[in-house]
C-alpha cells in the first residue's frame, strides 16, 4: 500500500493525509441523525478487541474506525457491523461523500486490486456498497428533494396537497443515478476503502485538480467492474497520468477546462445549482 512520503499519484494532499487521523467529535448533523435511526446495537466487536492505545496516524488513519467504530459519534461513523464500517469522509469531495471500510484482517491492508481477487470477499463488498448506496440516495432525497423538479409530484402527495392518481406514491427522482462508487487505483490511505458519494463534486474540500480528476477519470474504478482483466489499463494509473495530465472535464455537460481548475470550480457552482433543480 501507500508509503508515508508524498507520492505524485496520491489523490489527496499531505495535509489531508495527516489530518485523517481521527479525533472524537461530538458534533452531529442531519445525516448523522438519519443514520443513527438506522443503527442497531452490534453483538460483535469486529476483527479484534478495541484498543485506543494503538496509534493510527497519517496513512493508517482509517484503521481507528475499523478497530473501534463504536467509540466515534454518528457524525463520523454511519453504521458498523462485524464485517464493515461506513463513515462520512473527513474531507468530502461532494455534498455527500462516504467511505466503506472492510474489517477483514486478511484483506483490509491489501491493495484493492489484490483484495478483490478473492471472489467471496469481492461479492461481500459489492453487496455492502449497495447497502451504503441506498443510504446515500435517501440522504440526497432528504437534502434536495423539495427543490427538485422530478420530485414535485411526490412531494405534493407527501405534503397532502394532492391525492395520488393510482393510489401509489409517485416514484420521484432516481437518486441512485446521482451516486458514483469505486476505489482509487492508487489509494492514498493504507486501509482498503470504497468511496460512495454523490456525483455533484460540490464541496469546499474540492481544492485541487487531482481532487477532481480522482473521481472523474478511470483513476476511480467502480467496484462493480471487478474482477478486472489482467491487461486492464486502470491497473497502471501512472501510465496515463489521470490525476495531473488529464484535462478537467465537467462531469455534467462535458465542457473541457484543460488545466484551469479555478474556472472549473466556478462552472461547477453553476452546474450544482441546476443539478439540484432537476
Amino acid at each position: 500500500m501507500a508509503a508515508e512520503d508524498s507520492d505524485p499519484e496520491d489523490a489527496i494532499t499531505q495535509d489531508e493525509i495527516k489530518g485523517t487521523s481521527p479525533a472524537l467529535d461530538a458534533r452531529r448533523d442531519a445525516f448523522a441523525e438519519l443514520m443513527t435511526r438506522k443503527r442497531k446495537p452490534e453483538t460483535g466487536s469486529g476483527p479484534s478487541k478495541p484498543s485506543r492505545n494503538k496509534p493510527f496516524r497519517t496513512r493508517d488513519g482509517l484503521g481507528a474506525y475499523i478497530e473501534d467504530p463504536s467509540s466515534f459519534p454518528a457524525s463520523r461513523v454511519i453504521y458498523h457491523n462485524d464485517d464493515f464500517v461506513a463513515i462520512n469522509d473527513l474531507y468530502p469531495k461532494a455534498s455527500v461523500h462516504t467511505l466503506l471500510l472492510p474489517r477483514s484482517p486478511k484483506h483490509s491492508l491489501l491493495h484493492p486490486f489484490e483484495a478483490f481477487e478473492n471472489a467471496e470477499f469481492l461479492v461481500s463488498v459489492q453487496k455492502e456498497v449497495l447497502r451504503l448506496k441506498d443510504l446515500v440516495a435517501k440522504e440526497l432525497q432528504r437534502r434536495f428533494g423539495k427543490g427538485s423538479k422530478a420530485e414535485e409530484a411526490r412531494e405534493a402527495v407527501l405534503d397532502g396537497r394532492v391525492e395520488p392518481e393510482s393510489g401509489a406514491l409517485p416514484q420521484g427522482r432516481d437518486w441512485h443515478a446521482e451516486i458514483i462508487t469505486g476505489i482509487h487505483a492508487h489509494p492514498s490511505m493504507n486501509h482498503l476503502h470504497i468511496h460512495v458519494l454523490s456525483r455533484d463534486m460540490s464541496s469546499e474540500c474540492m481544492k485541487h485538480r487531482k481532487h477532481y480528476n480522482s473521481f472523474n477519470t478511470p483513476f476511480l474504478v467502480d467496484v462493480a467492474d471487478f474482477p478486472l482483466a489482467a491487461d486492464d489499463p486502470r491497473r497502471h494509473p501512472g501510465h496515463d497520468g489521470y490525476l495531473m495530465k488529464s484535462s478537467l472535464i465537467c462531469w455534467r455537460c462535458g465542457e473541457n477546462f484543460g488545466n484551469q481548475f479555478a474556472r472549473l470550480k466556478e462552472h461547477l457552482a453553476v452546474e450544482f445549482a441546476e443539478w439540484e433543480r432537476e
